[in-house]
């Protein structure tokens, strides 16, 4: 009878230990992944904190429009794959433009595009602080004439201009 006694105890003893070493392993990896998103949000945030963009020349065509954007924050602008442009036209209706990559050529209808990129010297295709890009804008051909516009970049720093 008393060894059934001990190996029942040794047996609860070790489910103990075993239910402590989850329950510690659980809590540090928890506080494992809060560290990490708080890391990543202060990165995000100091991103955002260097971005600063304005928008000058605005050069309405009928319905597309060029503009021109001018880096003054101290950080790099080059995520153009998620920056985005909303339109407003005059009927008060909104429209969203994604980037459209081909180089050189009449943009997509309801894209927008880098015209012109120069002097572009120190980082191809990036637009370092200081540098300013020509955009052009080709519009749908179910809206009326752009009214207002926004351009939004990836970090979510956004600048905004009337036609």
């Amino acid at each position: 009878m008393a060894v059934a006694e001990i190996i029942g105890a040794a047996i609860g003893v070790l489910l103990l230990v075993i239910v402590a070493y989850m329950l510690v392993g659980s809590v540090l990896t928890t506080a494992e992944i809060v560290t990490t998103a708080q890391k990543d949000l202060t990165l995000h945030e100091e991103s955002r904190m260097r971005t600063y963009f304005t928008i000058a020349e605005k050069t309405p065509a009928g319905t597309n429009f060029t503009y021109k954007i001018s880096n003054n924050g101290t950080g790099i602008i080059s995520d153009f794959k998620h920056m985005d442009v909303l339109v407003r036209d005059s009927n008060g209706d909104y429209y969203l433009y994604p980037w459209d990559d081909t180089r050189g050529t009449e943009g997509t209808k309801g894209t927008w595009q880098i015209l012109d990129r120069s002097p572009d010297v120190i980082h191809p295709y990036e637009l370092d602080p200081g540098e300013t890009f020509t955009i052009r804008v080709t519009t749908r051909e179910d809206q009326s004439t752009p009214a207002w516009f926004q351009m939004t970049t990836g970090n979510g720093v956004y600048a905004s201009a009337y036609l």
